[in-house]
């Protein structure tokens, strides 16, 4: 029987392997992107990362190795994907034990921008994931699985209502409907698409938060501080 520090133990030998390749920041942003977001070539994610292409490129040549992300060809471009659906369960169980972690420096509360803010048109920040989180948790939109980029809708659309949203009414046009967007901060993430806009509309013109001008920071006003953490399970100040 094998020791509980074997080193050829499968289980144990598995465990520390995947933490040697999400010790590296670049390692660990590319799989929580593709976790997130879906397939991305090389340049998209050199360029959502911040790294230069051949840099990304050993990296994601060692992820490929040790079976976490893989690669199909389409015409001229490499599309890289998650290799295991599994692995997002364990990139998100890590990012909320961080969230859960004291990070805050003591006598210095969160900044405005950190509450909430604006991601294009939509809602980020401790705001924006605790609504991903609350229309997952409720099942009115499928978790992402890191197959594609688009959300579907789930069999329940009652969280959307809770927000002032129709979901079943809205028109996409030719955007996605929903979309998951990795928040850059909390490395959870938060909704985009026409329905990440919806939510957000739906908050300016209920006054539970206002732009504030030059930024993109959003301010919650007095309403919002009441009905927000109510209205959002999970969401705290």
């Amino acid at each position: 029987m094998a020791g509980w520090v074997d080193p050829d133990d499968p289980v144990l030998s598995s465990v520390t392997g995947l933490a040697r390749e999400l010790s590296d920041p670049v390692r660990l942003t590319a799989l929580q992107l593709l976790a997130t977001e879906g397939p991305h070539t090389m340049i998209q994610l050199a360029d959502a990362i911040g790294v230069a292409a051949p840099r990304l490129g050993n990296h994601l040549s060692r992820l490929r190795a040790a079976g976490l992300v893989a690669v199909e060809h389409t015409g001229r471009h490499a599309v890289y994907r998650l290799g295991r659906a599994d692995l997002g369960d364990v990139l998100t169980a890590l990012s909320r034990y961080a969230a859960n972690s004291d990070l805050e420096v003591p006598g210095r509360p969160p900044s405005a921008a950190d509450i909430a803010h604006t991601c294009y048109d939509h809602a980020a920040g401790r705001l924006g994931i605790s609504v991903f989180a609350m229309v997952i948790e409720r099942a009115a939109l499928q978790p992402p699985t890191g197959g594609g980029d688009e959300l579907a809708l789930g069999d329940d659309l009652s969280a959307f209502a809770t927000l002032g949203v129709d979901a079943a009414a809205i028109d996409p046009g030719r955007r996605k409907l929903a979309t998951a967007c990795l928040d850059k901060t909390h490395r959870l993430p938060h909704l985009g698409g026409a329905l990440g806009q919806a939510v957000l509309d739906a908050f300016l013109a209920d006054a539970l938060v206002r732009r504030r001008a030059g930024s993109r920071e959003l301010l919650l006003t007095a309403a919002g501080r009441r009905r927000l953490p109510t209205l959002v399970p999970g969401f705290a100040l």
